[in-house]
């Protein structure tokens, strides 16, 4: 057992998708513009100017914070939290302090195939800084992102491991995304981590002061600032040295490690009171009710869904759920494979037989449509692949996968016919017919291949009958290449042990 216990907490702010911004209606597109543009005099604090709430961002918080089963405050406030930096022109930030927009929230992670309750402390609005370009010695600072909603959350001291903090964000990042909220993109910084460690004596219950990681861009930043902070505490509670004040610390990503910024500010620091620009901010109960209805299924739910529905083994469904739209996708796959089945077999889909059918099929069915998505449509997908662009429909995929469970195209056509789809977006049945690739099955046919391949191999056949069976597989590729690979290949092998005979 270690001698330390790790205590992990995070902040983190989640830039919220709207069109404007929290407070005034510039663009919150000021990211894709160019700098200091998207600005007006109520987001760079100008004298007599007044802030209004953005009633979407409320919304999009709202419906967040119901997503990590906090409990709402219906009547929270906004206050003013003062400090002095460059990119705060009004010299302090619009937040939420002791009254939040949602609080005693929670989120479920896996460790380990293992589930664990990560709980939360807050969930609350804000408006964002501006952003801090450096350059040389010199510090440009553009405006367009000040005023950019925000939801802050923070969690209790629950992670005891750097591993658990990262499964945490990949998984709000997710819910986020789900819920259409924010990208959450860390690397552009709109999902953005403090993370605060501490050790313990194992057994000890007291909390000792913290260290607070900044500059964390990337989910494996995270972990690896996390993993060298906890070694360096450790390090120095062996020494009798044990971190006497909070402090905050930067991540290093040349260097591999943190490195000392200052210590770290309390509440009493900032000065926070009442914003009196702004009136309180009432969250009615029919609004609460709204949100909750139009509440997507959340990842988490989706992936045990796709497990007990589609009979998917968990880490088929683990792949699929961390992209929603391929998520979506795949339903909308399988919802037109199953139209297929039924139709194929004359059936109506409300009649016991086709449920019948379809839960002897299914499956199998499945796990085809899975494997092809995820393998062979993923491994012709490039990194800078946009959803939009993405051709295949949903019911030419189907079709296509009908083509292989029906063995009307084998294996090495069916890839030929992927990328052509890929490419074009055409039919696959239009491409089989174009290119030629529908699998042979006539009998007649084969039975002539098989002749054919025979008599070319006379000495292979010869041996093949003193008992050397191996050689069968010999001239099943042998009459594969004579049918260009459109050959029924099960078929193929039966019909020529029979002649070889």
């Amino acid at each position: 057992m270690p001698k330390y216990e790790t205590i992990i907490g995070l902040e983190i702010h989640l830039q919220l998708k709207t069109k404007s911004k929290m407070f005034c209606s510039c663009s919150n597109d000021g990211e894709n513009q160019p700098p200091n543009t998207t600005i007006c005099p109520v987001c760079l604090g100008h004298p007599g100017t007044l802030p209004t709430v953005n009633e979407e961002a409320v919304k999009q918080g709202l419906s967040l914070a119901l997503a990590l089963h906090c409990q709402i405050n219906q009547q929270s406030k906004f206050d003013r939290k003062n400090y002095f930096y460059p990119d705060l022109p009004k010299g302090y930030q619009i937040s939420q302090f002791d009254v939040p927009l949602a609080h005693d929230g929670y989120l479920i992670i896996k460790t380990d195939h293992q589930k664990k309750r990560i709980r939360l402390e807050r969930v609350h609005l804000e408006e964002d800084a501006a952003k801090n370009i450096h350059q040389g010695n010199k510090t440009l600072v553009d405006f367009n992102r000040g005023g950019t909603p925000l939801a802050e959350i923070v969690t209790r001291p629950d992670f005891d491991q750097p591993t658990e903090a990262k499964q945490f964000l990949q998984q709000l990042r997710l819910i986020a995304r789900y819920l259409g909220v924010s990208d959450a993109d860390m690397e552009k910084g709109q999902l953005r981590c403090d993370a605060n460690i501490s050790l313990r004596p194992q057994g000890d219950q007291k909390l000792y002061p913290k260290t607070e990681i900044k500059n964390l861009n990337s989910f494996k930043a995270v972990e690896k600032a996390l993993e060298f902070e906890r070694q360096r505490q450790e390090k120095l509670w062996e020494q009798k040295k044990p971190p006497q004040l909070t402090s905050t610390r930067g991540w290093d990503e040349n260097r591999g490690e943190t490195v000392e910024q200052r210590t770290k500010e309390s509440f009493a620091d900032y000065r926070y009171f009442p914003e009196p620009d702004l009136p309180p901010l009432v969250i009615k109960e029919s609004l609460i009710n709204q949100a909750q209805s139009l509440m997507p299924e959340l990842p988490l739910e989706r992936e045990e869904r796709f497990i007990k529905e589609y009979g998917l083994l968990p880490p088929d469904a683990e792949v699929l759920i961390k992209q929603k739209n391929w998520a979506d996708y795949y339903e909308a796959v399988m919802s037109d494979f199953r139209a297929w089945l039924f139709k194929a077999n004359g059936l109506s889909e409300v009649s016991e037989q086709a449920a019948q059918l379809w839960q002897k099929h299914k499956a199998f069915l499945a796990k085809l449509a899975v494997n092809w998505i995820t393998t062979e449509v993923f491994r012709l997908i490039s990194k800078d692949f946009k959803w939009n662009d993405f051709k295949i429909t949903a019911e030419n995929m189907a079709e296509f996968l009908s083509l292989i469970y029906q063995k009307k195209i084998n294996s090495s056509a069916a890839q030929t016919i992927l990328k052509q789809m890929f490419a074009s977006g055409d039919d696959p049945s239009n491409i089989a017919e174009k290119l030629d690739l529908a699998q042979i099955d006539d009998v007649s046919t084969l039975e002539d291949l098989a002749t054919k391949v025979i008599m070319m191999h006379p000495d292979q056949a010869k041996q093949y009958r003193s008992g050397k069976e191996a050689l069968i597989k010999f001239f099943v590729g042998k009459l594969m290449q004579e049918s260009k690979g459109r050959a029924n290949p099960l078929a193929a092998e039966e019909i020529l042990r029979k002649k070889i005979k």
